[in-house]
């Protein structure tokens, strides 16, 4: 699905590995994420017992636009239905990485799960980023919150 033509480009190289998978695609035409795929061998799916950490290959490497970060994320579908989630919530893949970009998944789930070959494991969604300069300060504006943090505005909708 095209994204039109003043898209950043996201250079891609297939390894050996996964040279007969399909490169990551945009499953709908609104999707944020691309779908990344498990380049473990064919006759060898990576069983996750519950409470295992795998870093899952894809068989890609990859040139991010510059001023880009790629995050990686969960698949709703794998986390609701097995456990099956990123370890750290998003990974990040900065844009001067050049390595195999592997998937840290961990199984949250109470059965053991088999990533297999071409499974669908995580999606890509590449973001535009910000870098900001340092400003030592001895003390910030105030605001209504203020230092209230974890719940401090409830869980309850306002005036609800």
């Amino acid at each position: 699905m095209s994204a039109g033509p003043a898209s950043p480009s996201l250079k891609l190289v297939q390894l050996l590995s996964a040279a007969d998978l399909p490169l990551p695609a945009y499953q709908t035409e609104g999707a944020a994420g691309l779908d990344l795929l498990a380049a473990v061998p064919e006759h060898e799916p990576l069983e996750m017992q519950p409470g295992a950490i795998a870093a899952v290959p894809t068989g890609l490497k990859m040139a991010l636009p510059k001023g880009h970060e790629g995050q990686v994320r969960a698949r709703s579908g794998l986390a609701i239905k097995h456990g099956i989630t990123v370890i750290n919530g998003i990974g990040t893949i900065d844009e001067d990485y050049r390595g195999e970009v592997h998937v840290g998944l961990i199984n949250l789930g109470k059965k053991a799960f088999a990533i297999t070959r071409g499974m669908r494991i995580a999606q890509l969604v590449v973001c535009p980023i910000t870098r900001v300069t340092i400003e030592p300060v001895t003390e910030l504006d105030p605001t209504p919150r203020g230092l209230g943090g974890f719940g401090s505005t409830g869980l309850t909708k306002p005036n609800g």
